[in-house]
């Protein structure tokens, strides 16, 4: 079948190849001035189409956002602390997704590693180009679309990726434009996730630590996607409808709309809040809470005007071998276990095989 946008001898392999040894990434094409993306990158309409919630009704539109969350007075002992529980609580039965803000982490910091991230991705292609890479090994990579050889369509976004956890980076090895402030943003947003695994756990009505103890407490990857402006925005994605195979995502970005989240079939736009991050539950977290906290599929559209930048922490289990299963102390007669017991391993494959073929892992598509 012919790619969309082309004719019977395109070549989208070949294509792909000759674009991704350039080591540029999207930000290399922009910069040669392109009028038209590159085949590969289009979208077909069935992807790029899905209706998205509005309302000129003040009180309906409200009712589309998505929870803030004042973190203030949440910490151990504070007085807050069951309240906020309560509240994130069901934000993540309802959305899957909220907001914090108070969070704790300074505004400098926030701010430091976006301009970092917007250093490094527009240095010169040639000072780039030495960090891209396509294994999975490497402790740093810069690299355009993980799966840019074999997905069906590639998204236009340039990642840099840092391993940041179990195994400590050398910090010589991670780019100079941005080295300092990856590794304070890291540092800051592991412990605001320490909190968050609490709160979840409470929330859960489970000791504080319990989450904790699963192995789910480290920030083990820290990367910056980079959105440059599009020529044909309406013709692709940012990122593609999918849900995160973790614990749960710490998303830092800038001011710039493209974020949505799928609720009830319809997309639903999340608009940034200043000093905010955006926390969402991963597959890891609605399975062991079995159902109860929401992995919902998002995805991030581009503009005609660029770039945007977003930073993602991603709080993984460091045991792949370990068995995760619904947590045994939410279970009663009343409230069975919905998914089976497996290694992560087993898991975290099984979601992959699915988002390759363009959905989500089984058990989740049934009850979602």
């Amino acid at each position: 079948m012919a790619e969309v946008g082309t004719g019977p001898e395109y070549d989208r392999d070949r294509e792909v190849k000759a674009f991704d040894e350039t080591k540029r990434g999207v930000k290399g094409l922009v910069d040669a001035g392109v009028t038209k993306i590159p085949p590969f990158f289009v979208e077909p309409p069935e992807v790029l189409g899905g209706s998205t919630w509005s309302s000129t009704d003040d009180e309906a539109r409200a009712r589309l956002n998505i929870p803030i969350i004042d973190l203030g007075g949440a910490g151990k002992g504070g007085e807050r602390r069951e309240e906020v529980a309560r509240m994130i609580g069901r934000a993540c039965e309802t959305w899957g997704f909220f907001q914090v803000v108070n969070h704790g982490i300074e505004e400098r910091v926030l701010h430091g590693m976006i301009e970092g991230a917007r250093r490094f991705h527009e240095l010169p292609g040639e000072e780039k180009m030495r960090y891209y890479s396509r294994d999975s090994k490497t402790k740093v990579r810069f690299y355009c679309n993980y799966d840019l050889l074999k997905a069906r369509s590639a998204n236009w976004r340039d990642t840099l990726l840092f391993d940041m956890a179990p195994e400590p980076l050398d910090p010589h090895e991670m780019p100079l434009a941005c080295r300092e402030e990856a590794i304070e943003c890291w540092k800051n947003m592991s412990a605001l996730g320490n909190t968050l695994l609490e709160l979840f756990s409470e929330a859960l009505g489970l000791e504080s630590s319990y989450l904790q103890n699963m192995g789910s407490a480290e920030g083990q990857v820290l990367l910056s996607h980079y959105y440059p402006a599009c020529p044909e925005p309406d013709l692709t994605l940012g990122v593609s409808k999918h849900s995160d195979p973790d614990f749960f995502t710490i998303l830092l970005r800038d001011h710039a709309d493209g974020l949505q989240l799928l609720q009830q079939g319809q997309w639903v736009n999340v608009t940034p809040v200043d000093g905010a991050l955006v926390v969402n539950v991963g597959d890891l977290m609605q399975l062991v809470s079995n159902g109860r906290f929401k992995s919902v599929e998002h995805r991030v559209t581009v503009g005609a005007v660029g770039p945007r930048i977003s930073v993602a922490c991603f709080f993984v289990s460091n045991r792949s071998m370990k068995v995760f299963g619904p947590i045994k102390e939410l279970l009663t007669e009343d409230n069975p276990p919905i998914y089976k017991d497996m290694p992560l391993h087993e898991f975290l494959h099984q979601c992959a095989i699915s988002k390759f073929r363009g959905w989500r892992y089984a058990p989740f598509e049934k009850q979602v």
